[in-house]
């Protein structure tokens, strides 16, 4: 049996409370999310997180400011709004919770 949906379905999971705690204390450009994800091993392409981004600042958990670059067009970096660092936090906790018991499971 093939394994990567299923493992594509675990990820997609977690991938928004890994986007809100990169935020946690600073802002990020879209390329330095996807870099920070790819360092921990969540690859993720941009056809996928784009729309997580938009759907976040649309329910009003991040907010961005525009920058101009002097390598092409300006950039978006991103920032948690003071409902986004609620909403991590919260997350958080439940993350931690869930895990805890899935790896009790797990042994």
């Amino acid at each position: 049996m093939d394994t990567r949906k299923k493992e594509a379905q675990l990820r997609k999971g977690v991938l928004e409370v890994c986007i809100l705690s990169l935020l946690k204390d600073k802002e990020m450009y879209t390329s330095d999310l996807l870099e920070a994800l790819k360092e921990a091993r969540l690859l993720v392409v941009e056809g996928t997180i784009y729309p997580l981004l938009s759907r976040l600042k649309n329910e009003g958990l991040l907010s961005y400011r525009w920058e101009e670059s002097v390598a092409g067009p300006p950039r978006k970096y991103f920032r948690l709004t003071e409902d986004g660092k609620s909403v991590q936090q919260a997350l958080t906790t439940s993350w931690e919770e869930l895990s805890a018991s899935v790896n009790q499971l797990l042994k």
